[in-house]
């Protein structure tokens, strides 16, 4: 049995390793500040052929910032990602 060529639409959901509970596709694309997870390939493999649909939909350069540099520390990650809130908190305030 072929698998699909299109994503699944948002009532499929999996299981993201990195955040620990279920999202959908069109979250995957997007998390890395507009381009997608550097996991997406891994986690949607099974689901549909996404290596296939991402080459067509992302410049070289968005498939080369995705999928092909080492991610960044797990640590500076954090950091970076309570800055965000941070800034997200004082604008809201």
């Amino acid at each position: 049995m072929s698998k699909p060529s299109k994503p699944p639409d948002d009532e499929r959901q999996i299981r993201c390793p990195k955040l620990g509970h279920q999202l959908y596709f069109s979250y995957c694309v997007k998390e890395n500040q507009g381009i997608p997870c550097f996991r997406t390939l891994d986690c949607w493999f099974e689901h549909f052929e996404v290596a296939a649909f991402l080459e067509k939909a992302l410049t070289p350069a968005e498939w080369k910032a995705a999928f092909e540099k080492p991610p960044k520390p797990k640590m500076l990650s954090l950091l970076e990602m309570i800055e965000q809130a941070k800034k997200r908190q004082t604008k809201e305030s």
